[in-house]
């Protein structure tokens, strides 16, 4: 099991907290045990792997990690943010991409770009108090006050951008993300191919080690895992079919963010690929609550490309109601991180979604997405638990 995270600058073990904690969560309310061991990075340092026991079933589960390059662009200086956010906005705006953004997904649209008009307010804010300081000089210094403002304005800036860095508004972590994605879209992010070469070669060496593997790319990882495993396709061609099934997984995705900007010509052909590639299974895990993703429809038409295979992705729908119950969903419903992540933790059903039982448990993902090539997933009976 290799899982990519999203624009996280958080340490890998943090997930593998999350993981330990939600999994005895699932084992206590599905009676399944559930054993979750030490994380162990490599010598390389790309990855953090722990092993798990479930039912039977071992299971390795590696992070592939990307945290150092998400450090370099979050948060970004207040001056490569200042002067970027107009040049980008521009741009999106002036291609189109921004109404088709909105058509696809208009509430992760209304997000991300209600994000960076709070910024542009946060910058228009900083000016007017920084000239109302200014003019508190008296008057017989005036108007020589007014050569502090720009610096002026720059330092209040600075201050209210980290204000508003945590919930329920993440201005600096969202634009910066969304500065992130355009900059690899557009071929400005030299540093991530290099990453993904090496995140290709562990996916294609396990493949004989396991009874399957499974990828599993959550956020801005559910395009970046596409990249990787075209990257396993094109250098090797027939894996996925000699014995090993294999599988990819998107969840909280945000294929179309990226697939959507005309600049991501290279990704926009690696999505065409792996939408032809049958012997690589496909489920798209899909949460119409979830603010911070894209949902309407399949990936490929969404981003203006005709699917090759219109069975691909599998889509599994989850409610909110399969997760959590009513009360925490009206106490976490406004922290867009925090839902965005809900799709990664136990379930308090005993039989709706749970990420940990399809990960851990003793049925194959193959299977799964093998069942919904031609239909939705959403009404697939539940599992039963087995001891």
């Amino acid at each position: 099991m290799f899982y990519l995270p999203g624009f996280d600058p958080r340490d890998p073990e943090t997930y593998w907290g999350l993981f330990r904690r939600e999994a005895r969560l699932t084992a206590s309310r599905r009676g399944a045990e559930i054993a979750i061991g030490d994380p162990v990075r490599s010598a390389d340092g790309l990855e953090l792997a722990w092993t798990v026991q479930s039912r039977g079933v071992t299971t390795r589960y590696v992070l592939l990690r990307w945290e150092d390059i998400v450090r370099a662009r979050f948060p970004q200086p207040d001056w490569a943010r200042l002067r970027g956010v107009p040049v980008l906005l521009w741009r999106l705006w002036r291609s189109g991409y921004a109404s088709g953004l909105r058509r696809e997904g208009w509430r992760f649209s209304t997000v991300i770009f209600g994000v960076h008009a709070i910024y542009l307010a946060l910058v228009l804010l900083s000016l007017t108090l920084a000239a109302c300081l200014a003019g508190l000089a008296p008057a017989a210094l005036q108007p020589w006050p007014l050569l502090a403002v720009p610096p002026l304005a720059y330092g209040i800036l600075g201050v209210l951008v980290r204000a508003t860095r945590g919930k329920p508004l993440y201005v600096p972590h969202l634009v910066d993300d969304t500065a992130f994605t355009h900059a690899y879209a557009a071929g400005r992010a030299p540093e991530v191919a290099p990453r993904l070469d090496a995140f290709a070669a562990r996916i294609r060496a396990a493949e004989g080690e396991a009874d399957e593997v499974v990828v599993v790319g959550h956020s801005s990882s559910s395009f970046l895992g596409i990249e990787v495993l075209d990257r396993v396709l094109t250098r090797d061609p027939g894996f996925g079919t000699r014995g090993t099934p294999v599988s990819f997984v998107s969840i909280g995705s945000v294929i179309p963010w990226l697939g959507l900007d005309r600049a991501a010509q290279g990704f926009r052909a690696a999505l065409l690929r792996f939408g032809r590639a049958r012997q690589v299974g496909w489920i798209d895990v899909r949460a119409p609550w979830d603010w911070l993703s894209i949902h309407g429809q399949n990936p490929l038409a969404a981003c203006d490309l005709t699917p090759p295979d219109p069975g691909r992705p599998a889509v599994l729908g989850v409610m909110i109601n399969d997760l959590i119950t009513g009360t925490d969903v009206r106490r976490r419903q406004w922290n867009l991180f925090q839902m965005h992540f809900q799709l990664l933790m136990a379930s308090q059903s005993v039989h709706g979604f749970d990420y940990l039982d399809l990960m851990t448990g003793p049925e194959p993902v193959h299977v799964l997405a093998s069942m919904g090539r031609e239909s939705d997933l959403t009404h697939v009976p539940p599992r039963q638990p087995s001891l």
